[in-house]
């Protein structure tokens, strides 16, 4: 009779972990929406700084990708760990 018990307690979560669960998950849902706006808007004000650092093609094909939600993510994580994938303008 005990084993059965403590199966059926260890199979079903406590509500004060399932209620942890659900407020995490909409906390995290509510932190993810806006990434993409924020995302943008950053890219947007940095694109005169992009262009000038840059040139005018490799900037703007540089702040192309970042505005892209899931290519610019996916090119800031390889950035991340390789450097810039588009090359700066030579100093003159």
């Amino acid at each position: 009779m005990a084993t059965s018990m403590t199966r059926k307690m260890q199979t079903r979560p406590s509500l004060k972990r399932r209620v942890a669960r659900a407020s995490g998950r909409r906390l995290a849902l509510r932190l993810i929406k806006p990434i993409p706006i924020i995302g943008t808007a950053a890219a947007i004000g940095l694109a005169g700084y992009e262009i000038k650092k840059k040139g005018l093609r490799n900037g703007l094909i540089h702040i192309g990708l970042d505005l892209t939600p899931i290519v610019g993510s996916v090119k800031d994580v390889i950035e991340f760990f390789t450097g810039d994938l588009i090359p700066d303008k030579d100093a003159r």
